[in-house]
């Protein structure tokens, strides 16, 4: 909410009768459609909209306020109150998160991608990265490995990946471009399009992306388990707003951060157990890469990588260091508190 329309709510609230309530409604920017990406989102607006007898809204719009890219930008303006976005797609305006874009760190579940997104999320120095955007991160929106799928011969092995054009953000493509291929970002909505016409070779997602934005349809290969990371997408809101909302709104809203995610783990597990009967009914050859060959892909993209940007954002003015070693010991510790 930007300083006019938070101005124009006030000088209307003062004019309201004493004793009288307003309804708050929030407008949320995600994209594509419903799917197993937004189900927290969706499952937030139920629980707010519960806790506040309908109080307090949260209005869905998947795609009509802003494109997937801008939605940071949206917030900081205050032309919505909550967005979705992904860090990879303007690394340069979130650096602080895409340490949790950084390839191989050896994140297995879904339940310890949002245990350490959610440590780095708590991070003073991530909390005032994102405070230059007026936005104050709320939960993420945690998504398994991401893998490839392609078209033509299958490629199983590193030299197969010299010179292959992949749809591929944030330290993914950085990995697939330390073995030689070339990637590019453009956004999951686009990522289609630009398999059927030949921009891209081949496209990596989380599986629900592949089924929900239809590269799935062009495939003829998917690699089981390449699993060179993943993107991490938050679910931000706008500061003001979120100031300006009552204690029982604020509470109805953070209390209901924990449920939205469970019921995300729960549906997102649903669709993971489907999965390769979903390939199998496509007529999508499932490709295993070798130990070795995943080995070899580590010791290229792994450290070097992680290094660089520890240089990186340490020239910035980032604890680099520090957010790298948070997201190695809360990894130790959920694996030690299973």
């Amino acid at each position: 909410m930007n300083h006019f329309v938070k101005a124009a709510v006030m000088a209307a609230a003062g004019f309201a009768l004493a004793g009288e309530a307003t309804a708050t409604e929030w407008n949320v920017s995600v994209w594509g459609k419903r799917r197993a990406f937004t189900e927290h989102v969706e499952k937030l607006a139920e629980l707010v909209s519960a806790k506040t007898n309908g109080e307090f809204t949260l209005n869905i719009s998947y795609g009509g306020l802003s494109k997937n890219r801008e939605n940071l930008d949206g917030i900081s303006i205050g032309a919505f109150e909550m967005a979705q976005f992904c860090a990879g797609y303007h690394r340069d305006k979130n650096p602080s998160i895409t340490v949790l874009e950084l390839p191989f760190l050896g994140v297995n579940t879904l339940e310890e991608e949002v245990a350490v997104s959610h440590a780095v999320y708590g991070h003073p120095a991530v909390q005032a990265d994102l405070a230059r955007w007026n936005a104050k991160l709320l939960m993420t929106s945690p998504m398994p490995q991401y893998n490839i799928v392609g078209t033509g011969e299958a490629r199983d092995e590193l030299a197969d990946f010299e010179g292959m054009r992949v749809r591929a953000t944030g330290g993914i493509g950085q990995a697939f471009s330390a073995v030689g291929a070339v990637p590019t970002s453009v956004t999951a909505t686009e990522a289609y399009n630009a398999m059927e016409s030949g921009v891209v070779d081949t496209v990596a997602f989380a599986q629900h992306a592949h089924l929900s934005f239809g590269t799935i349809n062009r495939a003829e290969w998917w690699t089981a388990n390449l699993n060179p990371g993943t993107v991490n997408c938050p679910v931000v809101v706008n500061t003001d707003a979120y100031d300006m909302l009552s204690d029982a709104e604020r509470d109805a809203l953070d209390s209901s951060v924990d449920e939205a995610i469970a019921h995300y783990l729960e549906n997102y597990g649903t669709l993971l157990a489907k999965w390769d009967g979903l390939l199998a009914e496509k007529g999508v050859e499932k490709v295993t890469i070798s130990d070795d060959q995943l080995a070899q892909f580590r010791t290229v993209a792994a450290d070097p990588i992680r290094e660089k940007w520890i240089a990186d954002m340490s020239a910035q003015g980032l604890p680099a260091q520090e957010l790298y070693d948070l997201v190695m010991t809360t990894l130790d510790s959920v694996r030690a508190g299973n």
